[in-house]
């Protein structure tokens, strides 16, 4: 998605394709899941090693990026765990830690950014609600502000991560006025909560239900300022749907890529399948889809990282688009393989899980669509 035109991003490239490929193939993912698991927490701390988790943070704060922009080069991650559907929370930690650096008190957090950015701790991001859609700065979670501090209480739902992560990043309604949202931070492990797993199309990606009764924090687990919140929570949710946008790119370009070399090698009546022209139109017309999906989430991680007025909705055209194609042009490969393509040992599904997954992650076609509808009739 973002040009490797020097020779820090090429080594940043290639040294993570490496230890993607070494570290987190395939079989890796298979062995994860036949053993109950979402990641190994000492994978992650050599994920960390390679700076990963500093994409986001300034220099300030032991942070730091490549090229200058931690979302492009956390887009160019993002990528590489598409290419083998691998494990890890990489989108929860991330969009904690771009709230924790973003907002005006961050030197208060340090504590905790080190420890997420030493890959030690896992954090999550707990946005969304049961039965709400996606509707980040619309919770029903309320942070009732009390002498010491906030008392949390609610219902957050799909927390990726919730049951390995140390603290949740919680947007909440809080203070007498409804239209006030912050971001508390709740260890947990805190008295009052409680985190059922749910189950996922993904055979890694694990996800929870969190329920807070009445739970106490104190007032420095606030995230940031009432009036800062918005765009806090605004960019946390452009940066989580353009990495997504980016895995998935990432994802589709493999599968394409081997399903073009299984018609080239598989032969029907003397012939490879892939010289037969219905097949030749197909393999077209999903080539020119991958590429417009690879071109969408390019200007959306651009217009992200440099945070121009309209990364809002960039990143709803990105995520939309997609979101939307990325299970087509899978479903496409499939019928290619014919019917291996349909059983377990084939790794295709494993790529059809993941997309399938994101499709309704952090808001689905639908509702960016209706996003973006209102943004154009707005600016008549």
């Amino acid at each position: 998605m973002t040009a490797v035109d020097s020779p820090e991003k090429i080594l940043f490239t290639s040294t993570a394709q490496a230890f993607v490929q070494k570290e987190a193939p395939l079989r890796y993912v298979r062995e994860l899941h036949a053993a109950g698991a979402s990641f190994d927490k000492a994978w992650w701390r050599r994920a960390a090693e390679l700076g990963w988790t500093g994409l986001l943070v300034p220099e300030e704060l032991g942070g730091g990026s490549v090229s200058g922009s931690g979302v492009a080069d956390l887009a160019i991650v993002a990528e590489q765990l598409g290419k083998t559907a691998a494990p890890g929370p990489l989108y929860p930690v991330s969009t904690v830690l771009a709230g924790l650096a973003d907002c005006a008190d961050r030197h208060t957090h340090a504590p905790m950014i080190r420890s997420l950015m030493s890959g030690d701790a896992v954090a999550s991001w707990a946005v969304s609600e049961p039965g709400r859609g996606w509707a980040p700065l619309n919770p029903t979670v309320t942070a009732i502000p009390t002498e010491t501090g906030y008392r949390v209480t609610g219902t957050k739902d799909c927390v990726e991560a919730g049951a390995q992560s140390a603290v949740l990043l919680v947007v909440a309604r809080c203070g007498a006025q409804e239209s006030e949202v912050r971001q508390i931070l709740v260890p947990t492990d805190a008295p009052g909560v409680q985190i059922t797993d749910q189950r996922s199309v993904d055979l890694v990606k694990k996800y929870a239900r969190v329920h807070f009764d009445d739970v106490v924090v104190p007032v420095s687990a606030a995230v940031g300022s009432a009036a800062e919140t918005t765009g806090l929570v605004e960019r946390q949710s452009q940066i989580a749907q353009v990495l997504q946008c980016a895995e998935m790119v990432g994802i589709l370009q493999t599968v394409f890529d081997f399903t073009v070399e299984w018609a080239l090698d598989r032969h029907t009546f003397g012939r490879p399948l892939a010289s037969y022209q219905a097949l030749k139109h197909n393999f077209a017309d999903m080539k020119m889809w991958v590429e417009a999906c690879r071109a969408t989430t390019a200007a959306a991680i651009a217009d992200v990282a440099a945070r121009v007025p309209g990364a809002g909705l960039s990143a709803s055209i990105a995520k939309s688009y997609v979101s939307e194609m990325a299970g087509q042009i899978i479903q496409g490969c499939v019928q290619m393989h014919g019917g291996i393509g349909v059983t377990w040992e084939h790794d295709l599904h494993l790529y059809l899980r993941r997309v399938t997954l994101y499709r309704s992650m952090f808001g689905t076609p639908e509702e960016h669509n209706l996003r973006v509808y209102r943004a154009e009739e707005a600016a008549r």
